[in-house]
């Protein structure tokens, strides 16, 4: 009588394919490919750690360096070390402090319409439905020119006696204004033009993030009886809060750095009324020739500006915490 044959019996390990053997990993290959793996992202990284250094990192360094010095593009006094001199006469400068306080004027006054009108163009350009596009391309045209082009197009407009505004001031009867040649006006002027040639990139924030916003939200809340008002008050606005926050952040730096509007408008005039603090940076750095004294401004100017940041995210986060609670 025939008998079965039996297998083999095969030994190895839980889940391997009888007849094969496990693959031996080297001691070491995992290490040596983790390692390999680890190199690569440094080659990617280190071009960029280059740049960053040579055009951000050693600028600021030389840059703190020469404001310790006398240092003047002329090439004197290079050697003439003064410690904190240049700070302490940036402090005792009143027109260091003038400056200063244009540029918080400046930033006191653009940055609530431009955060405001913002969302409210936002608002507009996301309820009308026919001619969306148009509505959206128009809004946000301006913030593609060039500020060469803006200051042109603005400065004819602002012209006394054969400006547009000036022109229809006088048709009804009204005295023309010298919206560049009067110091209680120019910076009203400059904020006019900032807005209208700036807005457009926060209404494209306050739309993406519109866009977000579920429609079935609003849906709901009309079948509650929400008007069109409450649901922005109750709905739109709270959503909405982290994209107002890194708005009103972005804005208020932008408007701490103004310097070509200004520049190319009023040349800070009339009688420096409207002169920015970096206007003067540039003045004593590049008509005086003390950029030393200009590199002290500058790191002034940069500790204000990460203070003012500082509070910015404080205060917004406290806030956020009384909202949440």
């Amino acid at each position: 009588m025939a008998t079965r044959a039996t297998a083999p019996a095969v030994t190895g390990t839980r889940g391997q394919t009888p007849g094969r053997t496990a693959p031996v990993r080297r001691a070491g290959q995992g290490q040596t490919a983790s390692w390999r793996s680890s190199l690569a992202g440094v080659g990617f990284v280190i071009p960029f750690l280059v740049a960053y250094g040579l055009f951000l990192v050693w600028p600021v360094i030389q840059g703190f360096r020469m404001s310790l010095f006398n240092w003047s593009l002329t090439g004197s006094g290079t050697t003439d070390f003064l410690g904190l001199g240049n700070y302490r006469e940036a402090w005792a400068d009143p027109n260091f402090w003038s400056s200063l306080w244009h540029t918080v004027l400046f930033t006191l006054l653009s940055t609530p319409p431009l955060v405001i009108l913002s969302l409210i163009l936002a608002l507009l350009a996301n309820r009308v439905i026919p001619a969306r596009w148009l509505f959206r391309l128009a809004f946000f045209a301006p913030y593609l020119l060039p500020v060469s082009v803006v200051t042109l197009i603005w400065g004819w407009l602002y012209q006394p006696g054969f400006g547009l505004i000036n022109g229809y001031l006088t048709r009804a009867g009204l005295d023309e204004v010298g919206w560049l040649s009067d110091a209680n006006v120019a910076m009203i002027s400059i904020v006019i033009t900032t807005v209208w040639w700036t807005i457009g990139f926060n209404f494209v924030l306050y739309l993406a993030g519109l866009q977000e916003i579920s429609p079935d939200i609003y849906e709901a809340a009309a079948l509650d009886g929400a008007t069109g008002l409450e649901q922005v008050r109750s709905i739109t606005l709270p959503l909405l809060a982290r994209t107002t926050t890194l708005i009103l952040v972005l804005q208020v730096l932008a408007s701490l750095k103004v310097f070509d509007q200004i520049f190319l408008l009023t040349n800070g005039g009339p009688n420096f009324s409207t002169r920015p603090i970096i206007q003067y940076v540039y003045e004593q750095g590049f008509t005086t020739y003390r950029v030393g004294f200009a590199s002290a401004i500058s790191y002034i100017f940069f500790l204000l500006i990460i203070v003012i940041s500082l509070g910015q995210f404080a205060l917004l986060g406290r806030r956020r915490e009384r909202a949440n609670g």
